[in-house]
């Protein structure tokens, strides 16, 4: 199975313009896709309902959006009527199987004084594969603080070790028909594949809460309830390979870092097959990346 993930910057693309078809054609035809700052009523962006824009051109995947950020921005229409609309800036998931069923966890946000700070949330989907149920997620971490961005690593570990101990949407023998004749419960596993924007780089510490830390004499040590990098996994080149090139801002300079990731749990890790970046992409200030998983 491929898997793509890709911030897509509200459909903003290097040229400063928005072009959802130059996204779509980028991403190609992958059997997942996740993407980060999808939104919703926004006036930069023309008030558009982008969920409705990437879901038309995927007319033969499902899909689920969960937005962090969710505010208002109904219209009140001359005769007292109100028109419904949330403004909205989160994560989308598309998949070519049905997505069983789908969580949005809102992750950890930090008040802070002078430095802007989105709520940030963790989209999670249940899918399946030929080798049974897979969890699938597609997250973006805060932008500016390392300290929420470990606090939204832990949450994230957090939610992926106890998941299959909480159960799906619904469980218990003795459920109602009500619940039961829709199917059986829906499955919760433990095998998952995560992959965002995750704004750090390899060097940083919330990159070791994930993965582990390195060890001079003994590399990565990785516990068993860590997440294995699939890029390093699979030494698909330089380890610090950009997928952004963030603009100048202030004293700070352009520049080209690593800030996309696909992470999976152990147990998935031998069936990584690939990992790449699309460099030539130029729907947004990212780059898509992509994962082959032989599942």
């Amino acid at each position: 199975m491929k898997f793509c993930s890709y911030n897509v910057q509200y459909g903003i693309g290097k040229d400063e313009q928005i072009n959802f078809d130059r996204i779509v054609a980028e991403i190609g035809s992958p059997d997942v896709i996740c993407l980060q700052e999808v939104e919703r009523f926004l006036p930069e962006t023309g008030m558009g309902d982008q969920v409705a824009e990437f879901s038309s051109r995927f007319p033969t995947y499902h899909w689920v959006y969960g937005p962090g950020v969710d505010v208002d921005a109904d219209v009140i229409e001359p005769n007292g009527h109100v028109r419904h609309r949330r403004r909205q800036f989160g994560n989308m998931l598309l998949s070519k199987t049905p997505i069983l069923s789908s969580r949005n966890h809102v992750l950890p946000k930090h008040g802070l004084l002078d430095a802007f700070s989105l709520q940030r949330s963790l989209l999670e989907g249940v899918i399946n594969t030929s080798s049974g149920p897979l969890r699938v997620f597609s997250t973006h971490f805060s932008h500016c603080s390392p300290q929420e961005r470990a606090d939204q690593a832990m949450a994230l570990l957090d939610i992926i070790r106890h998941g299959p101990a909480q159960g799906g949407s619904w469980s218990g023998n003795n459920a109602s028909s009500h619940w039961t004749d829709s199917g059986t419960p829906p499955p919760m596993p433990h095998q998952a594949i995560v992959m965002g924007d995750f704004n750090m780089t390899p060097l940083d510490p919330e990159y070791d809460l994930l993965v582990g830390p390195w060890d001079i004499a003994h590399g990565r040590m990785s516990k068993l309830d860590n997440l294995v990098d699939a890029w390093d996994f699979t030494k698909s080149g330089s380890f610090e390979q950009p997928t952004c090139t963030e603009r100048a801002q202030g004293n700070r300079p352009v520049r080209s870092v690593r800030l996309d990731y696909a992470f999976v749990t152990p147990e998935l890790a031998p069936k990584i097959k690939s990992m790449s970046v699309d460099v030539e992409a130029q729907g947004s200030d990212h780059e898509p990346i992509f994962v082959e998983l032989e599942l």
